[in-house]
């Protein structure tokens, strides 16, 4: 039970102002790109998170100093071909699969064998899906069941530029290949559907020859060799997906406010917002300002009596990727039946998402339809829960962990939620933001 939490009371009404940890997808790039920097560069409000730490270790492992100090850092790039390869080199990823896939386009030129590891989670995730276009710009992949990890790269020093269909809408697959390019001769193209552009945002900022013609349904990207990548000092905004969590607790909770300050809502990171505004949720954005080619701004939430049922249009499921968990507890209270389809990708997270979904649905009480690729909920305004609920088993998914937290505090019950610490690879804060709320004054 140590490492569980107990909830069994709501929260009460709160009117506050929060600062959710620095982005990870953020985070995690500055690392990379910094990295191959050439100099210093500094970040500040950088999230010190397991995967964001797990990222820090891996660049030292190829030779690149860093320093740390409580919410900044400073890493000492060496330039794009600065990384100093060894035999038997070892990289754990742990849980990122962030980190997992996209260091596999920054090491494509390793002369030596590397061997990418990961945790639990990790290892079941899906990687022949960015081993596969690795691979056509020569590097070579061995993975295990050639599908997940522990996988060896050995890289190539004739890289060649490839042509690459991205039909999943991951942005890790995307950014991997885009990384791979920056060391490969000629022009890669890239076709890819909608997902979010953080990594082609930096490569602009930082004058990286990279060129994206934006269409409908579809990006096109054509990137080119590059043999300098400027240092990058960056103060990192909020997170979008951590804010989602206290935009549903308010939504949620009876006569609520909250302003979140200096969030990146980059639009396709946004689709959290689209969908619950759909739902009626109030939402209002303000403070909107440009930073390094990304959109921040502050996130002002009340209160909603009565929410909608969607048909949840798939144009937004690759920006809510991260986030249909906690929608779905929005769904759970609709008045009427909510449809969400194409959903696949979401068991190819930490955990199955989509299965757990349905699962929490279940043990709260609130009829669900589920298949491989949607579910149907059948939202229930006057629900209110009683009973025990426990969760445990799920992988130590942090986005189920904290679903599970915002579900306690909005729709009763008592709650044993275990493994707490999961919420250390995303979001360490999240318990002491939720305590503040909890001794809020209205």
């Amino acid at each position: 039970m140590q490492n569980s939490l107990v909830i069994n009371k709501k929260i009460n009404s709160f009117n506050d102002i929060i600062q959710v940890s620095g982005d990870k997808s953020l985070s995690i790039r500055w690392v990379l790109f910094s990295s191959l920097g050439s100099g210093v560069s500094i970040a500040k409000n950088l999230l010190m998170s397991e995967d964001v730490i797990t990222s820090i270790k891996a660049v030292r492992k190829l030779g690149i100093k860093v320093i740390t100090k409580k919410n900044t850092c400073k890493i000492f790039g060496k330039g794009i071909n600065g990384y100093k390869y060894k035999k038997n080199l070892k990289i754990n990823a742990q849980n990122s699969g962030t980190l997992g896939r996209l260091i596999l386009g920054l090491i494509i030129d390793t002369p030596f064998p590397i061997k990418i590891t990961g945790d639990n989670s990790l290892s079941k995730r899906d990687f022949k899906r960015v081993t596969d276009p690795l691979s056509k710009f020569g590097a070579k992949f061995r993975l295990k069941n050639n599908f997940t990890l522990p996988l060896t790269i050995k890289g190539s020093s004739n890289l060649k530029s490839i042509n690459y269909l991205e039909k999943k809408g991951s942005a890790q697959c995307k950014s991997a290949v885009i990384l791979g390019a920056l060391k490969s001769d000629g022009e890669t193209t890239i076709k890819a559907k909608k997902s979010r552009n953080h990594t082609e945002l930096l490569c602009k900022h930082l004058n990286i020859p990279i060129k994206v013609y934006s269409r409908k349904n579809y990006d096109y990207i054509k990137i080119k060799k590059t043999s300098r990548i400027d240092n990058l000092d960056y103060n990192i905004p909020s997170d979008i997906s951590s804010s989602a969590f206290f935009i549903v607790l308010t939504a949620l909770s009876k006569n609520s406010k909250l302003t979140i300050k200096n969030v990146n809502i980059n639009p396709t990171r946004t689709g959290v917002i689209s969908i619950l505004k759909r739902m009626g949720v109030n939402i209002k954005i303000s403070n909107k300002k440009i930073y390094k080619g990304e959109i921040n701004a502050d996130i002002k939430i009340k209160s909603t009596k009565k929410l909608k049922p969607i048909n949840c249009p798939v144009k937004y499921n690759s920006g809510a990727i991260d986030e249909f968990l906690i929608i779905f507890l929005v769904a759970a209270r609709a008045n009427g039946i909510s449809y969400f389809k194409d959903l696949a990708e979401l068991d190819q997270k930490e955990s199955p998402r989509l299965k757990w979904g349905s699962k929490i649905l279940n043990l709260m009480g609130v009829k669900n339809i589920l298949t491989k690729s949607s579910i149907k909920i059948f939202g229930n305004p006057k629900l209110k829960l009683e009973k025990k609920i426990i969760i445990k088993n799920y992988l130590k998914d942090h986005r189920i962990f904290m679903s599970c937290v915002i579900a306690a505090l909005t729709y009763g019950g008592k709650w044993e939620i275990h493994n707490k610490n999961s919420i250390k690879t995303s979001f360490p804060q999240f318990l002491k933001i939720i305590k503040k709320l909890k001794n809020a004054k209205k």
